[in-house]
């Protein structure tokens, strides 16, 4: 005997007011991440994401190629970051030395540093302003939510 529930049907309206929540809460949250961050560092949010995925790579370099793919921006976008932030002394251009066409992006010693304090700093907001209201429980549900978006819209998805 099967005893499963079909579970009810969420109409249009309901649908649509669920993701716009979605989009809402990500944007008033991610705005006060990024003034912050801008505040405390001088860093827009595309330097910032750029500084902490090279902080948590090997040796805090990435091929620039790959940095620009993860971090969503266009070559000329990305060239434009790149550019301010080696101006800035955080990053260097760093060619490969067993290919010519391939060219890392690397953290300089201040740029580890500042990269390694503005990561803390957003830690300490994303607790208050995430983890506070949410909780540890809720919290990592919406990660998880997020990762199957993700998995299930993304370039791989098809």
């Amino acid at each position: 005997m099967d005893h499963t529930i079909d579970p009810p049907q969420v109409d249009d309206d309901q649908l649509v007011t669920w993701w716009g929540l979605v989009i809402e809460g990500y944007h008033v949250t991610a705005d006060r991440l990024a003034a912050e961050i801008d505040r405390r560092f001088g860093l827009p949010m595309a330097s910032f994401d750029i500084l902490i995925r090279l902080v948590r790579s090997p040796g805090h370099r990435m091929q620039m190629t790959v940095l620009a793919k993860e971090a969503a921006l266009s070559s000329g976008g990305f060239t434009k970051v790149a550019d301010r932030l080696t101006k800035a002394g955080l990053i260097r251009r760093e060619p490969s030395e067993t290919d010519r066409r391939v060219t890392f992006a690397v953290l300089t010693e201040h740029g580890e540093e500042i990269a390694t304090r503005a990561r803390a700093a957003a830690a300490e907001l994303l607790r208050e302003r995430v983890l506070a209201p949410l909780g540890q429980q809720n919290s990592a549900a919406l990660a998880e939510a997020m990762r199957t978006l993700r998995a299930a819209n993304g370039p791989e998805s098809g």
